[in-house]
């Protein structure tokens, strides 16, 4: 299993399509039994193994994706390609009986310090499998800037993207860093962004909406 943290709000807001024939209304209370999420694969520049891991709240209202080593840089003591670093996650989310979910809201966290000049990009998207849609996000840091940096992607209700009721489909988070020299002096100077803070760990927390399905006859 890798050490990174998945939340379950992500992988519900990205289904297909949304319900169209049964469309029940959003409820506040989540499911009481437990969501189970399952790392199907992780690969990526930004997540090699063991660095990333997946956990869900107690609660059941969202989770978790932890990265210990995703780093994106330029400049001294860099590679060419350490500028962007990337990890896709492909999870099995189990969710209980009778519910659906979608991603309401996305929560990333992590750490930059970028020269005068320099700019930093953080990038997701996140699709089911067999799903043409991909709903992608993007946030852009300027340099300089050295502190800990946080994006939230939030969904309008109407616009949530629901899981299909009574379907099990693989959920796919990608996930970009990217550093740009831009005008500064990249043989003198380095600029880098992580997905983490200072305390070692990165967490992207995805916050989940529930519906009821319809009942079968």
């Amino acid at each position: 299993m890798p050490t990174g943290l998945l939340t379950a709000g992500a992988i519900a807001t990205l289904l297909a399509a949304p319900l169209s024939t049964h469309n029940p209304s959003v409820i506040t209370n989540p499911p009481p039994d437990k969501i189970v999420i399952e790392v199907a694969t992780v690969n990526g520049s930004g997540c090699p193994a063991g660095t990333a891991a997946v956990a869900v709240s107690p609660d059941n209202t969202a989770f978790t994706v932890t990265y210990s080593d995703y780093l994106a840089q330029v400049g001294v003591g860099s590679k060419p390609t350490d500028f962007r670093k990337n990890c896709q996650l492909n999870l099995n989310v189990h969710v209980p009986q009778g519910f659906t979910y979608a991603i309401a809201a996305a929560d990333y966290r992590g750490y930059a310090k970028l020269e005068p000049g320099a700019s930093g990009t953080e990038k997701a998207s996140y699709y089911f499998q067999g799903s043409p849609v991909t709903t992608p996000s993007s946030h852009t840091f300027k340099g300089s800037y050295e502190d800990n940096w946080q994006a939230t992607d939030s969904v309008p209700i109407a616009a949530l993207v629901w899981a299909p009721c009574g379907e099990l489909r693989n959920f796919n988070i990608n996930t970009e860093l990217r550093v740009n020299a831009g005008t500064s002096d990249p043989t003198k100077t380095t600029s880098f962004m992580t997905m983490d803070s200072t305390d070692g760990s990165l967490k992207t927390i995805y916050h989940l909406a529930w519906k009821e399905c319809p009942a079968r006859s």
